[in-house]
């Protein structure tokens, strides 16, 4: 990786407003690169990796139209460790692959910095893609509403998906900067703006 960009890795549990936080970083002109939109990009039609998909899973996880079908896959490896491990060793080197491509363009750009969305930075073992872990967080109560109202979900799910991940304050150990985003936007945006100005500070030569 190039060693003149600074990769901050950007992650958090479900519903704990990372979009929101890297949207302030986008604003910023900053790049940023979203892993889920990489992982969509790696089994695009006519990829490696969706070859290697359907050769394990079958053809059933495809659409009519040869596109991944995410739902049905998502379904068949959600309770499956041994075959949510086999996707897994397929993707992450495609997605590897594609982020090391973008953090290139992004340096050759110029940028000094670039921010690096992963939900699943620190589970994943893709903490080497980055030089720095930052944490987006919430209260446990304020995640559970969350979860709740955005998926239209019961309490018995909502606490489901929440325990089959990562407890936030295993995160929060992880990360040399932790952002609380429990309160309002307002609030989560002055705070940004703090750590954002001690980042750029304490980096005077970009």
């Amino acid at each position: 990786m190039p060693n003149t960009i600074r990769v901050i890795g950007l992650t958090g549990g479900i519903a704990t407003g990372k979009s929101t936080v890297a949207r302030f970083f986008t604003d910023r002109g900053i790049p940023v690169i979203d892993a889920d939109q990489l992982a969509r990009d790696a089994v695009q039609p006519g990829s490696p990796a969706l070859k290697q998909i359907v050769a394990t899973f079958g053809r059933e996880i495809l659409t009519s139209d040869g596109a991944l079908d995410r739902k049905r896959l998502g379904s068949l490896i959600f309770s499956d460790s041994d075959k949510r491990s086999q996707l897994e060793r397929i993707l992450h080197p495609a997605i590897r692959k594609l982020a090391e491509a973008r953090i290139r363009q992004a340096a050759a750009a110029g940028h000094k910095r670039l921010i690096y969305m992963a939900p699943l930075l620190i589970e994943a073992g893709a903490t080497d893609r980055v030089d720095d872990i930052w944490v987006v967080t919430v209260r446990p109560e304020v995640q559970l509403e969350r979860v709740m109202q955005r998926d239209c979900i019961s309490l018995k799910q909502a606490l489901q998906i929440i325990g089959s991940q990562m407890p936030l304050a295993d995160k929060e150990h992880c990360g040399s900067v932790v952002i609380d985003n429990s309160g309002t936007e307002a609030e989560t945006i002055s705070a940004l703006e703090a750590i954002w100005a001690q980042e750029t500070g304490s980096n005077r030569n970009d």
